[in-house]
């Protein structure tokens, strides 16, 4: 199982608390890129209040604009400049979208590097474009492109990152790690790592049990295919484990590695 962190120093220093507990670890950088693609709409809010319904992440994003809208506005007089950081913080879409139309319209100017309001517009005049991942939109396409002038937008990024890597099957080093890495790793990657780490960790005590009875190595694998899906039941989910020959041959090959077991040619030993 590896684990996401955000920077090379929080992969450093996972890495050796996770050495410090005596759980088998490397480190990972790896480039790569993540690609997004966005359907754009744009006209002013009226226009698009006017054709947005029935398409719920349109008439929701036009919800939050309008919020977003009367929030600014009501404390905002005429002549009055604002910092940035006054009028909303990076994580507030809405509000970074209501500003930048006021100033394309000439409703807000710059000065001294603070934002002075020179006029109170409608909001059903300002001029907005809205963008959404195609994902979200994905079964309103057709809607969206009768409806509007759309235009798609697709965004590459070139990313490093940093993992580590979790060397480990025990169900006891498995749980620590994960412990362990609370700390450090990004929360989506423990999700992740959770369940590869307890899949792992019930396959190789399948695998153990068969091979006290399965001496060779093909008859092993047979009878671990017979048992597919491997089922982990909970008090309120179920995991399903699959594999295939391919696979399971790799995995042999790493719990060897491991110590837990020794293989050469077709004979095993636990």
């Amino acid at each position: 199982m590896r684990f996401e962190v955000l920077s090379k120093d929080d992969m450093n220093a996972l890495s050796r608390e996770l050495s410090r507990a005596g759980i088998m670890n490397r480190t990972k950088e790896e480039v790569s890129p993540e690609i997004a693609h966005y359907i754009v709409i744009s006209g002013t809010y009226a226009e698009l209040v006017e054709k947005a319904e029935g398409i719920e992440p349109l008439e929701e994003s036009l919800e939050e604009l309008r919020a977003a809208f009367d929030d600014i506005m009501a404390n905002w007089e005429i002549n009055q400049g604002k910092a940035l950081e006054e009028l909303f913080d990076e994580s507030d879409l809405g509000k970074l979208l209501i500003v930048t139309s006021l100033i394309e319209t000439g409703a807000v100017v710059e000065e001294d590097g603070r934002l002075v309001l020179m006029e109170k517009p409608l909001l059903d005049g300002l001029r907005v474009e809205l963008r959404f991942p195609i994902e979200e939109v994905d079964e309103y396409l057709e809607e969206l492109e009768e409806r509007f002038e759309t235009s798609m937008v697709t965004e590459f990024t070139l990313e490093k990152h940093y993992y580590v890597e979790v060397m480990e099957v025990d169900r006891e080093l498995v749980e620590a790690a994960l412990e362990i890495a609370e700390d450090y790793a990004t929360e989506e990657s423990i999700v992740e790592a959770m369940f590869d780490g307890i899949a792992r960790s019930v396959l190789t005590d399948v695998i153990l049990d068969l091979a006290e009875k399965h001496r060779r190595k093909n008859e092993l694998i047979d009878a671990l295919l017979e048992r597919e899906p491997i089922v982990v039941e909970g008090k309120h989910e179920r995991l399903n484990i699959y594999f295939d020959e391919e696979a399971i041959e790799d995995f042999l090959k790493e719990l060897q590695t491991l110590g837990y077991l020794k293989v050469k040619g077709n004979r095993i030993w636990v």
